[in-house]
């Protein structure tokens, strides 16, 4: 199994928490598809006998593409590389392209929206699309001003309502642990998600990059810092409303009901191959990682010449040991203990024993069936607690 990652770098705005690679200008937006289109047909061979099972478009805003530059990149990708059939295909979106109305604002009602969205779904599905990942965050006014979102909390109502009538195979996102959000608040963002009857929701702890706009406003007491004991509880009852609602926590910021879990993602965390596509995007073989240039105009350029704008490292083994001990942690599958000695060999598997016995006695770990988990308990702290059982590397 093998997946191609296509980061579109364009938004309509600037998020004041997001530190990825986008521009908020549009002007390149098509010069920049066709780089990915060539992109794409200049890495065919790195995935000459494996097949493509899934196609992720995730950005910036994917939404921001017309029809046809989708229907372009999804085409390149059957053109060069064998895709199994029915691949899951994934366009992240934003609630306010998506709701498909040109009315004056807040001058529409539902089904104004619903029949001026149709086509949109429509030509989504004609093309493969067959999975959404809406970027909610929240439905509250207060919290989407704070974090500059595009859309307000009306619209990702109403997207919701019109989206759940065209696809099954949708997940939202959602952020907690934002500065004045109370607990009782945090609980009626999850109640009014389960109300649409997502099958997916990935949801994720707000956290303050440096040189973002949400760290400047901290800094300077204009927004209160991030309580982090705050996120601690709203992360857990983020995690029992969702359980007791049929929900699967299968990796630490997902949740899906059975047969909805993100394959995409499931196959970066199993440490899969996949390729990434367009600037600032990673590409894993399972011995390199590589990451192209966070540069649109250095890509473009690039591209035309034929030339990939791609840096490339390759993991020692301790690299590979370790990133496995992070991933596997995060997920219900765990640490597999035979895997680490058949990979990496009995020397790691012992180290890993050692290691993990401090946490299993403070009840943060547990082995059942040759695999090591985290409890409950030790759930929130699992990437710090992961970080102590890496292994430095010597080589």
């Amino acid at each position: 199994m093998a997946g191609i990652y296509i980061h579109i770098p364009f938004c309509k705005q600037a998020c004041h928490y997001c530190d990825f690679h986008f521009s908020t200008s549009l002007k390149k937006k098509g010069e920049l598809v066709e780089a990915l289109a060539k992109e794409i047909q200049l890495r065919k061979d790195e995935f000459k006998d494996v097949e493509v099972q899934t196609i992720y478009f995730g950005g910036g805003t994917p939404s921001l593409l017309t029809n046809d530059e989708l229907r372009l990149l999804i085409e390149e990708v059957y053109k060069n590389y064998k895709v199994t059939n029915n691949p899951e295909i994934t366009l992240e979106a934003n609630p306010d392209d998506l709701i498909g109305t040109q009315l004056s604002p807040r001058a529409w009602s539902l089904s104004e929206v619903e029949v001026q969205s149709r086509g949109l779904y429509e030509n989504y599905r004609s093309i493969g699309i067959n999975r959404l990942s809406i970027g909610i965050q929240s439905f509250f006014e207060s919290d989407l001003k704070l974090m500059n979102r595009a859309h307000n909390a009306e619209e990702a109502k109403e997207c919701l309502s019109v989206a759940t009538r065209h696809f099954d195979n949708i997940s939202i996102d959602l952020i907690y642990g934002i500065p004045g959000a109370t607990n009782e608040q945090w609980l009626k963002n999850i109640e009014i998600a389960l109300s649409y009857n997502i099958p997916h929701i990935s949801s994720y702890a707000l956290t303050v990059e440096p040189k973002t706009a949400l760290a400047s406003f901290i800094k300077k007491s204009i927004v209160d810092d991030v309580d982090d004991e705050q996120a601690h509880e709203q992360f857990h009852l983020l995690k029992d409303k969702l359980e007791a609602s049929g929900f699967v926590h299968y990796e630490l910021s997902n949740f899906g009901k059975e047969g909805y879990f993100s394959k995409n993602n499931s196959a970066y965390w199993q440490g899969k191959p996949y390729i990434g596509i367009g600037p600032s995007a990673h590409s894993f073989n399972g011995k390199q990682r590589g990451w192209n240039v966070r540069n649109n105009t250095k890509y473009i350029k690039a591209i035309q010449q034929n030339e990939l704008p791609i840096e490339v490292e390759t993991l020692t083994i301790t690299d590979r040991y370790n990133e496995y001990v992070m991933t596997g942690l995060r997920t219900i599958w765990g640490v597999s203990l035979d895997k680490v000695e058949e990979d990496f060999g009995k020397m790691y598997k012992d180290y890993l024993i050692e290691q993990a016995n401090v946490f299993i006695n403070q009840h943060l770990l547990y082995i059942d069936d040759k695999h090591i988990h985290v409890t409950k308990k030790g759930q929130f702290l699992s990437d710090g607690i992961a970080s102590e059982l890496f292994k430095i590397n010597l080589e």
